[in-house]
Order: C-alpha cells, then structure tokens, then sequence
C-alpha cells in the first residue's frame, strides 16, 4: 500500500507510540488516534499547556484487520455507540469520521433515547472535515514510522 501522512496531537514528542487503555471511552476504542488532516492535529494539540503535533509516515499492511467508514453512516455510529459504551472489538486500525465536541452531544442524546436516529442524522452536520485513524493493537502500531515532533502556538 502507498505512504501517507498521518498527525498527532498531543502535549510531548512520542516517537514510539503506544496504546494505554483509558479511562475516557473513544469513538474508536482503546489505541493511538491520529488524523490525516494537520490542522484538525493542531486543535487536538491546542488542548494542552505544551501543544505537540507529532508527524508519522504509515504504510498500512493489507494483512491487518481495517475497517473503514468512507463516510458517515448507520453502521458508523452504531460502532461508536459501541465503542464509547466501553464494548471491546477486534480490528486493527480503525478509520472514519470524527464524533467531535460539536456533535457529541447528540451522539449521548441519540445513546440515551432523547432524540431518534433520524433526529440524530438532521443534527450531526460538521462545521469543517474531520478524520481520525486508529492503531489499536502493538501490529497497527509497527506500520507507523515517527518523522518528527513540532510544538505548535496557541
């Protein structure tokens, strides 16, 4: 597969990452969440005293479990239900759209019956693109290659 770019943002240089279990359930579950869109790493970053973008090189290996969401859908956002309930799952990497701040709300609206699936997709329009691509086990992990850390301005 080809070579793409892919960001991280956080608050230090991680030139080996790993995957730590946390306490916050994600919209893709446990792993290293990284983004194709620097900008969007930028905001991630930005949330911290020392705001840290991360750049990593990825050839993905066609042998791993990937699951891709091309676009929102159904099945999209009943995985996050899923995964932001704390329900384990089995694949490698893991990419998609974003569930930001903007929308969550209406995804916890949507998991505790306030509003319907229908109401949900009327309401879940973002501002601005987002993308994230998970590396949830130590083998997604090895496709990643560490190019360089730049702390950002706030």
């Amino acid at each position: 597969m080809a070579k793409m770019t892919v960001y991280h943002g956080g608050y230090m240089k991680i030139e080996q990452p790993k995957i730590i279990p946390g306490k916050n359930t994600k919209d893709f579950g446990n792993g290293f969440y990284c983004t194709i869109i620097r900008e969007q790493a930028e905001r991630w970053a930005k949330r911290y005293n020392t705001p840290v973008v991360n750049t990593y090189t990825v050839r993905l290996d066609s042998r791993l479990d990937i699951l891709e969401f091309s676009e929102m859908t159904d099945e999209w956002l009943d995985f996050i239900v899923d995964c932001r309930s704390g329900k384990p799952h089995h694949h490698d990497i893991v990419i998609g759209a974003m569930a930001d701040d903007q929308i969550y709300n209406f995804v916890a609206d949507f998991i505790d019956g306030v509003i319907t699936r229908e109401q949900f997709w009327v309401l879940a329009k973002f501002k601005y693109p987002t993308h994230q691509i998970v590396f949830c086990t130590e083998e997604a992990l090895k496709c990643l290659e560490f190019v360089s850390a730049e702390e950002v301005t706030i």
